[in-house]
């Protein structure tokens, strides 16, 4: 059973160590995501938290960044390191530039859906090798993009993506994902959070909001009447605290 975070640190670590499980059954195409606002500023950290995930694949890990100056950035930051750090590319710099038959694994670090495409061909191009997509900016392109155009990007990219780690606040409540576990829906309760549903695909819409209102089962089977209770929340019990977290 999962443990709900209480700071952005555990959440990090769960995402590591659901990240490693996920690769090590074979997973190819990850996702990892916190859905929270403002939380691309830390994509750079983030991004350092994760390289000692990869440390087995030395310098067949390759490291990239949505544009030259975030990738300069973290030249910059981390100095010398064993692995390549790069840009996705742009309309003047094909992507096919950054894959070489050196590279064993790729962590793409937010990504948004202005990239979409060249994330797409990315993931084509590295073929059997890992492409790890860290706090990805695309979920409304899953969402709600619309149309003949939209939906074949879902059928033939987005849903190919399987999400190691998911967080994402609501109202009182959050939706998590884990992996192996499956999705977690959890309430708060006072200063705690409890799970009040689990299901095997993510719920959003009106899945999620007949969870969130009492007009589901819990995973004991009891119903949840507490649901409609939810409270305004933040991200570890207070948004507020998490964006200061942010600016520090």
């Amino acid at each position: 059973m999962n443990a709900f975070p209480k700071s952005l640190e555990e959440a990090i670590a769960q995402a590591k160590q659901a990240t490693r499980a996920a690769l090590d059954d074979g997973y190819q195409r990850l996702q990892v995501e916190f859905v929270i606002p403002e939380i691309a500023l830390k994509a750079q950290a983030i991004a350092g938290e994760f390289l000692p995930l990869f440390e087995d694949y030395g310098s067949g890990l390759k490291v990239i960044f949505p544009d030259t100056g975030a990738a300069a950035l973290a030249c910059r930051d981390w100095g010398e390191v064993p692995f390549k750090v790069t840009d996705l590319g742009s309309r003047l710099t094909s992507v096919d530039r950054n894959v070489s038959d050196e590279d064993r694994i790729f962590l793409l670090v937010s990504p948004s859906a202005v990239e979409v495409a060249q994330v797409e061909k990315l993931c084509n191009l590295a073929g059997d090798r890992p492409v790890v997509l860290l706090i990805p900016q695309l979920e409304d392109v899953s969402i709600v993009g619309i149309g003949y155009a939209a939906r074949q990007l879902r059928d033939r990219f987005i849903s190919t993506l399987e999400s190691s780690y998911y967080f994402k606040p609501l109202d009182g409540a959050a939706v998590m994902r884990s992996y192996p576990s499956s999705w977690q829906v959890w309430l708060e309760n006072g200063d705690e959070y409890e799970i009040i549903s689990e299901q095997p695909q993510k719920p959003i819409g009106e899945a999620l909001e007949r969870i969130l209102t009492g007009n589901t089962d819990t995973p004991d089977g009891a119903a949840t009447a507490d649901a409609s209770k939810a409270k305004k929340m933040g991200l570890f019990g207070n948004m507020r605290s998490f964006l200061r977290a942010l600016s520090q």
